[in-house]
């Protein structure tokens, strides 16, 4: 399907299907896959992602996340709101990780991290683990894994793949699709100090408490326009970090 890297036992990290069943996956019809599904994928990821399980939102989470199998098109959610910022030449393609960790006692966690002050992008901002999309990337998933990897050193093997939320649009020019995921509460954080300050978390239900966030009004490039933001101790979640949990929360509520 071009976004598929498979392992060395011959599954692919991301839906877990082999070569075979990816092959007949567009011919199979809709019970069929959800047989599958339910059967022979969901072993495999009870066998691979432990810690999955202790995941309390798992299943809201794929009810309402787009397939892994079928990433979000479109234009961005929040367009209307950048059309008069965006560049003409085509929108570069990145990608997030929005990591939840199932903690025993204190519930699910949402991984953040502190950007550097000298980065040239968003630089001293809160965001999720992420970048750019490259050539070699097997797609939004792999990019996002890839990032999380070399900036905070988390391990794909520890990191379950739920579905991802709708794509979002940022002023310097990308086209972001955010990766939902279950991250393995054992993970030990490895920050890269040339990109990340610090890694820490927020629990997910500050993050998906309405009260919690608020709109910010300013006046940017020529007409008024707001800014979603979150107040946490020591750290100011806002921005693109902040819409795209909002998003996550739209679609929970929604169910859809």
């Amino acid at each position: 399907m071009g976004a598929c890297r498979l392992d060395a036992g011959g599954i692919c990290g991301g839906c877990l299907r082999s070569s075979t069943e990816i092959a007949q996956w567009p011919r199979l019809g809709d019970a069929a896959r959800r047989q599958m599904m339910d059967t022979v994928l969901a072993g495999r990821t009870r066998d691979r992602y432990r810690f999955l399980g202790a995941l309390q939102e798992r299943h809201a989470l794929r009810a309402v996340l787009h397939p892994l199998q079928r990433p979000p098109a479109g234009h961005g959610w929040n367009r209307s709101e950048l059309d008069d910022l965006l560049p003409p030449s085509p929108l570069a393609e990145a990608a997030v990780l929005v990591g939840l960790v199932p903690r025993a006692g204190a519930g699910t966690q949402v991984l953040l991290t502190l950007r550097t002050d000298t980065l040239r992008q968003h630089g001293g901002q809160v965001s999720f683990p992420g970048g750019r999309i490259e050539p070699a990337d097997a797609g939004a998933l792999a990019a996002a894994l890839r990032e999380s990897h070399e900036e905070i050193a988390l391990d794909a093997r520890q990191v379950a793949p739920l579905g991802y939320l709708d794509p979002f649009l940022t002023s310097s020019g990308f086209r972001v699709t955010p990766v939902v995921a279950a991250v393995d509460p054992d993970y030990v954080p490895r920050p890269d100090p040339g990109e990340v300050a610090d890694v820490f978390e927020v629990p997910l239900d500050y993050l998906m408490a309405a009260e919690h966030l608020r709109q910010v009004h300013i006046h940017y490039a020529g007409r008024p326009r707001s800014v979603l933001e979150y107040d946490w101790p020591g750290r100011r979640i806002w921005g693109a970090t902040a819409a795209i949990l909002y998003n996550l929360r739209r679609r929970l509520e929604e169910g859809a």
